[in-house]
């Protein structure tokens, strides 16, 4: 026994030869009857299984309503030799109206819902039957229009392929995954496909670009919008390869967000989830609560309620988009059997020809069948109106012959299967309205076989058959887009700073460097607590989502977000423990606002620029340097800019000397020493004489106090005037007894 057995095997193969053909077999058979749809009619060999196996069963869309056990035994039992609970799940998948574009099965029971998909009743529980669209892909099958294959264990005969009259490869799509390759297609609108399926029988050299204005994208169940420019979806059909983004489509509706169409197969319970753990995380502190007011009448309609009025609407939901599904990418791969049974990736013109020699095939097949049938039809009414001719004669041979067939054909020169008609003939038919009926039966069958004869001979008659076909089942099964092509910016997630709540605060800075921020602008930063030998040196009003700015004497600047700032409740906190300025460098000014605001910085040593916010911000704790201080000068406070070009510039010396210009003569930069704003004399002593000690940014309507002591002087439009010079000049004297300045403010006109 063990001799003959090792006899029947061959060792001249080796381990790798054998595993390789036996890797390739199973990789062949994964990719042909598992994962890759048919070119013809857009199924996987399971999905083409139970929708024969129901037809076979007689449960067509007018029929009664069959229990789904039913089904799937047939397919299991007889076609496909897999589980069950496999076999039902690709049929509740061709049930689901959110997964299919137009469903193939009709179900009644639980079939699942969008936000949970696997939540299907189990088969002994629903019912199901075909829905009207599988006419698209049943109608012809009896008409010799396709091919058979025997089943798995050779008993019965399947179909290899349905005669679909549409391209159902792409109205409803699919996925699916074989041994080293996939397939990703999306489902597409019925009306746009057949147009171009119309518009290549008209015109086969039609481009890309004319097709992509026929179809538009694909089509999603579920509505939604989707994200693409044209020359992105013309890419995309152009390679058979590529992606696009699907968005939730939303209204504002007294004041609330209200999703009303998610992307393809996205739960409205997860978009729900990943919500509401945002809001829990502190990541949404502008939403105050999200809710779900889906119901028949409104299959989707989440609800998000901002805390206020001044929420950016467009802003939260890009963010929404940014970090939920309610912005999802979907891949597209054009990979499928073709009709030389070969996989590969089709762009969609060499598609939708390829599909259109198929469909041309079938209908070749099915004129035929129908010409088959109508020449045997004739041969067989020519043999009755031969009977009928000579009744008499027919009815004596049939009673007085032994074997009255062959004398019937060698008598009347007819064939066997005429001669078996002329002897099936009822006694009730030998009536001379019959004769009439035949000869009638037979000239209709004439016309129409000349018809058919006309058409298969004339591609333009087959053309113009294709294109009737194929808009009589648009108008019958087609429906308008329900996804938008829309071109949108990309969606952004909040920053850390984007999620700080925005509140007014004051931050003030100490002459020795200590730094705090007070709620509100209200406050008086003269009157907070200071540390001994410390005091008050300047202060910003701004908001707890912006960046606060120190620049220190050198010209450098440091950036702090401003809600890490500590409370002016205390005594605040050194700079120093944040970033690292220079030795012997100590700060100057601070300020706070948005990027684009611009402000005048300079030195006391008399020069200056305009420059943003933005050219001083840094995430380096040893600054950035900004305005290139002469030797032996410092930085002064930056001065916020409200009108370029209507604001003046007052510059004071230590000396008492005051020069006025327009604000807009100084060079917008983004760094550098700047240009001449005041002419201070240079000193060859080490201790300067004489410095810019005040600069103020006003309008003209604006007074100017000037305080020297306990004395002060109100300079107004007239006196302003006066003072009023070129840029870089040397300026005017202020009158006797303001040559040393304590300070500077600036009252605007009531």
């Amino acid at each position: 026994m063990i001799d003959d057995f090792d006899s029947d095997i061959d060792e001249s193969v080796s381990v790798e030869a054998f595993t390789e053909a036996a890797m390739l077999n199973y990789a062949m058979y994964v990719i042909h009857d598992r994962a890759l749809p048919h070119i013809g009619d857009g199924l996987k060999p399971v999905q083409r299984r139970i929708i024969y196996a129901m037809s076979e069963l007689r449960l067509n869309a007018s029929a009664k309503y069959s229990k789904s056990a039913r089904t799937v035994g047939d397919v299991i039992g007889k076609f496909h030799p897999h589980g069950d609970s496999a076999c039902y799940e690709a049929m509740v998948l061709m049930a689901q109206s959110f997964n299919y574009r137009y469903p193939l099965v009709d179900g009644q029971g639980n079939w699942g819902s969008p936000d949970d998909p696997k939540s299907f009743a189990a088969q002994r529980y629903t019912e199901s039957k075909l829905a009207r669209y599988s006419e698209v892909l049943l109608a012809e099958l009896d008409q010799n229009t396709v091919d058979w294959d025997l089943n798995f264990d050779g008993t019965l005969k399947e179909p290899s392929y349905l005669p679909a009259r549409l391209p159902n490869i792409l109205l409803n799509g699919g996925m699916g995954i074989a041994v080293g390759m996939a397939t990703d297609i999306l489902p597409h609108n019925l009306r746009e496909v057949a147009s171009a399926c119309i518009r290549l029988l008209e015109k086969p050299n039609s481009n890309i670009r004319e097709i992509c204005e026929l179809v538009k994208g694909p089509d999603f169940p579920s509505g939604s919008e989707i994200v693409a420019s044209t020359d992105t979806i013309v890419d995309i059909y152009e390679t058979g390869r590529g992606t696009v983004r699907a968005r939730a489509i939303f209204i504002i509706d007294s004041g609330e967000i209200v999703i009303t169409a998610l992307p393809h197969q996205v739960s409205g319970a997860k978009i729900l989830e990943q919500i509401a753990t945002q809001m829990h995380a502190k990541k949404l502190p502008m939403v105050v609560d999200i809710r779900d007011e889906s119901d028949h009448e409104n299959p989707t309609r989440i609800v998000i309620v901002p805390k206020s009025n001044r929420v950016d609407t467009n802003q939260l939901m890009s963010h929404l988009f940014a970090t939920t599904d309610l912005e999802k990418t979907y891949r597209i791969n054009f990979n499928m059997i073709g009709t030389d049974g070969r996989p590969r990736v089709q762009p969609l013109v060499p598609l939708l020809k390829e599909w259109l020699a198929f469909r041309s095939a079938t209908v070749l097949r099915r004129l035929e069948y129908r010409l088959s049938k109508i020449l045997t039809r004739l041969h067989v009414l020519d043999g009755l109106l031969v009977a009928y001719l000579n009744l008499d004669e027919i009815i004596r041979i049939v009673r007085e012959e032994a074997k009255p067939k062959a004398v019937i054909m060698a008598k009347f020169k007819v064939s066997d299967v005429q001669a078996d008609a002329i002897l099936d003939t009822r006694l009730r038919q030998l009536v001379r309205l019959e004769e009439e009926k035949i000869q009638s039966e037979r000239d209709e069958l004439r016309a129409e076989c000349g018809s058919l004869e006309d058409i298969i001979k004339s591609k333009t008659k087959l053309k113009n058959l294709l294109k009737k076909e194929l808009l009589d089942d648009s108008l019958t099964f087609g429906d308008e887009r329900r996804s938008i092509i829309v071109e949108r910016e990309d969606a952004t997630a909040f920053s850390d700073k984007d999620l700080i709540s925005s509140e007014q605060i004051l931050v003030v800075l100490s002459s020795n460097g200590w730094v705090r921020a007070a709620k509100g602008h209200d406050t008086n930063p003269s009157d907070l607590n200071y540390r001994s030998g410390d005091e008050y040196l300047a202060s910003a009003p701004g908001r707890s989502n912006q960046d606060t700015v120190f620049m220190d004497t050198f010209g450098r600047t440091y950036t702090l977000a401003s809600h890490t700032l500590p409370s002016a409740r205390g005594q605040g906190e050194p700079l120093t423990g944040r970033v690292n300025p220079p030795d012997g460098a100590s700060f100057s000014g601070v300020i706070i606002g948005e990027p684009a605001q611009q402000f005048l910085v300079a030195s006391d040593a008399g020069y200056g620029f305009i420059t943003s916010l933005a050219n001083m911000i840094t995430k380096n704790k040893s600054g950035k340097s900004v305005i290139a201080v002469p030797k032996g000068s410092l930085s002064m406070q930056p001065l916020l800019i409200n009108d370029l070009d209507h604001e003046f510039v007052a510059a004071f010396t230590n000396e008492g000397r005051l020069l006025i210009f327009p604000l807009k003569d100084l060079p917008i930069m983004a760094k550098g020493k700047g240009i001449k704003i005041i002419n201070i004399p240079s000193s060859r002593s080490r201790d300067r004489t004489e410095i810019m000690s005040f600069l103020i940014v006003f309008l003209e309507s604006d007074t100017l106090v000037v305080s020297s002591g306990k004395r002060t002087i109100s300079l107004k439009i007239g006196e302003l005037k006066h003072y009023r010079g070129e840029r870089a000049r040397r300026g005017l004297k202020l009158p006797r007894g303001f040559q040393k300045i304590d300070g500077i403010e600036r009252l605007p006109k009531a």
